[in-house]
């Protein structure tokens, strides 16, 4: 760790060791060339593994514009007023910013300007808007960077044919899925160390696989697929994977970092950073941008204020929306869109550019999400006109830009879509006011995705007046679960939209009643849920089966942030995370809620368990392996049981060696005792027993006066 020293902290050393700081010239003093005295300055390689290429300021905050009109003297100040209402709007034009060259011979202009801002922010920002202005019919502006004409300049006039590099076979990406023990993987965060481990449960132990210091300058995240691991520091992001460990796979350069998203399908990795502007009037510069993660490539670039990004999403930086962009059309990463004022904006990946060159308008629109497995977007629009349009909920196909359903909504004051990982349903919660317009109640619109017209079904609490707390979907499957209720311990509903008779038609499968819980966390492979009581209720768990619609087990991790199921459904991790200055660290326990074992971490900020990308097994060929699990599940019994038995002989060696070491204990005290005979003998006058019994114990009463000075007040007072 760095070593910081207040300036206040040398004045008090200088006064111990009697030197006079006054007197000494500070800026005379010359170190021997690499001593640094064993302080650690933050940027150095071992501190931080940031060795970015910096990037050159240059001339970066000045842009030419081109394609201006050629005017004579006694129009110089018209058009350069002009000129400058047009660029002060993005941001602040340095003191004498502005300089249009006037050609000696006609003392006309040249037709182009120098603008110089105080940030290469703004200056990018510039020629974002304003490149393709049209002033007039005959004057559309040019604008570049004036940083690009130096760099275009360097470009050889001889062209010459590109060095062929020999073809090197990449690292498997994958080996970790290999694993013979069929172990799964997580990374933490604590301190100034990350590590990634094995979930090693045969030996109730995590097993460490890599271990960095200062690996990143604020958190890290997994790509979708688990493929990598990405990191975040001051110069931009990068991605980490190997077969046998984690190497640098690649670097992407963007300033300042704040946030990234991956694609869904881990091609593409999306960039996010905000600036400070220069005018405190004006809202925080936001740039994006998108990369191909292979090749480190910027794909698409996007720039504007911070007012451009703030529409719908989950607030994130600066008040901006998080994720800017939302992936859409299955894992082939072939749509993103944004939501924009009374559009959506759908860009496809081929050109990166606006699907049919046009944003799909859509007015008074606020929210709008992607099925999990097709392009298919789901948008909300709330009422308007006072009530007199009714909110609406529509699916979109994407890219005929098709209306594939929609549903008109009353009286609605809130509402939320949840789709479920599998596309095949879409649960849109209703808030709807109530007649008096006083208090609301709360109903489910459930849509059939993959069903002919898509059907509709309106489902209402038997309690209409029950708050929701908590929905989720079964993942792969057809039920889901409802925490509802305003007391102090809710209820818990689960429904299907299949009945038993494999009818569309939604049921109720059972309620659970006063229950501790305020989440719900659904294993992946479904089947089994996690009660989960969060915050007031102090890490409540319950493990319950939704098949047999029992309870398995029940826990508690005190004080508990986080709870994550691993990718196979088969254990999960419950953690305390920072927040809480006590009791950092986590805990891993099957599936059935018996508890495996616990890792105390101090400074614990993250634990994230290693995705894995979707089976390559058949629906058929899963099911088939279900159905004869016994006759496969021999083989891991007996592996199982080889595991037990090792830790049972190691257990037994550790009680064997804990018992010789306590032997060997006693045998030195009763050496030393006998040795130390003759010198007790000489303190007792001669008398040689060590027995017990052989003492008489006496019983001494002792009166002591514990306060003679309140007494001698008393009297006096008795005197008066």
């Amino acid at each position: 760790m760095a070593l910081e020293i207040s300036m206040e902290g040398i004045e008090a050393r200088a006064r111990e060791l009697g030197v006079d700081l006054s007197a000494v010239d500070l800026d005379s003093i010359d170190l021997p060339a690499d001593e640094d005295f064993g302080i650690l300055s933050d940027d150095e390689d071992v501190l931080r593994d940031d060795d970015f290429p910096e990037l050159d300021a240059g001339f970066s905050n000045i842009i030419v514009v081109d394609n201006l009109p050629v005017v004579p003297p006694e129009k110089f100040e018209k058009l350069e007023n002009v000129v400058r209402k047009i660029y002060s709007q993005i941001g602040v034009i340095k003191e004498n910013g502005l300089w249009m060259p006037v050609n000696p011979e006609t003392k006309k202009t040249y037709g182009y300007c120098f603008i110089e801002y105080n940030t290469p922010q703004e200056a990018e920002l510039a020629r974002e808007k304003t490149h393709g202005y049209k002033l007039d019919k005959s004057h559309i502006f040019a604008v570049n960077m004036f940083d690009d004409f130096e760099k275009y300049m360097k470009v050889p006039d001889t062209w010459t044919p590109a060095e062929i590099k020999p073809y090197t076979p990449g690292e498997n990406l994958l080996k970790w899925l290999t694993d013979d023990k069929a172990r799964d993987q997580f990374v933490i965060r604590a301190g100034t160390y990350t590590e990634v481990y094995w979930n090693d449960a045969r030996k109730l132990a995590p097993e460490l696989v890599f271990q960095k210091q200062y690996w990143t300058d604020s958190f890290i995240q997994w790509s979708p697929l688990g493929t990598y691991l990405a990191t975040v520091h001051r110069q931009g992001s990068q991605v980490w994977g190997g077969e046998s460990g984690f190497e640098r796979l690649m670097r992407f350069a963007h300033a300042q970092v704040k946030l990234i998203d991956f694609s869904p399908g881990e091609r593409y990795l999306v960039t996010y950073s905000s600036h400070e502007p220069s005018n405190p009037r004006d809202t925080h510069r936001v740039v994006l941008n998108i990369f191909d993660v292979r090749t480190g490539k910027v794909m698409r670039d996007f720039k504007g204020s911070a007012d451009e990004f703030t529409t719908g999403g989950h607030t994130g930086v600066s008040g901006v929306s998080w994720p800017i962009f939302r992936w859409g059309g299955g894992k082939d990463d072939k749509y993103f869109a944004r939501l924009g004022k009374n559009v959506i904006s759908v860009y496809e990946t081929d050109t990166f550019s606006l699907l049919d060159k046009k944003s799909l308008k859509i007015e008074n629109v606020v929210d709008f999400s992607w099925s999990p497995t097709d392009p298919i977007i789901s948008l909300f629009v709330p009422e308007t006109g006072g009530g007199n349009q009714p909110a609406r909920v529509s699916l979109v196909q994407i890219p005929g830009k098709e209306e594939l359903r929609q549903k008109n909504l009353f009286s609605v004051s809130d509402c939320k879509m949840y789709w479920q990982n599998n596309g095949e349903y879409l649960a849109v919660q209703v808030d709807r006011y109530t007649k008096t317009k006083k208090s609301t109640y709360t109903g489910f619109e459930l849509f059939r995705i993959k069903e002919r017209d898509i059907p509709i079904e309106v489902l209402e609490l038997e309690n209409k007046n029950d708050k929701i707390i908590a929905f989720a979907w079964e993942p792969k499957g057809h039920r889901f679960a409802v925490i509802h209720g305003d007391g102090p311990r809710p209820d818990i509903s689960f429904y299907t939209m299949r009945t038993t008779s494999n009818t569309s038609r939604v049921t109720k499968l059972t309620t659970l009643k006063a229950k501790q819980a305020n989440a719900l966390f659904w294993s992946p492979a479904g089947r089994f849920i996690v009660l989960a009581g969060l915050k007031g209720f102090n890490g409540q768990l319950e493990f319950f089966n939704v098949d047999e619609l029992e309870t398995m087990a029940t826990g508690e991790h005190f004080m508990a942030t986080d709870i994550m199921w691993d990718p196979t459904g088969r254990y999960l991790a419950t953690a305390v995370t920072s927040v809480h200055e006590m009791e950092n660290g986590f805990q891993i326990w099957s599936f059935s809620g018996k508890h495996l074992y616990k890792v105390s971490k101090d400074h614990f900020y993250q634990f994230m368990w290693r995705p894995r990308p979707p089976s390559l097994l058949s629906p058929e060929k899963e099911e088939e392996i279900s159905k004869n699990l016994k006759k496969y599940s021999k083989k891991y019994e007996q592996e199982d049981q080889d595991a037990f038995n090792q830790l049972s002989e190691q257990e037994r060696k550790r009680r064997t060696e804990l018992q010789e070491e306590w032997d060997s204990w006693v045998a030195k005290w009763k050496q030393m005792h006998e040795e130390e005979r003759a010198y007790r003998m000489e303190l007792r006058e001669g008398e040689a027993s060590d027995a017990e019994e052989e003492y008489e114990a006496k019983e001494v009463e002792v009166e002591e006066v514990v306060d003679v000075q309140e007494e001698v007040l008393a009297f006096d007072l008795d005197q008066e």
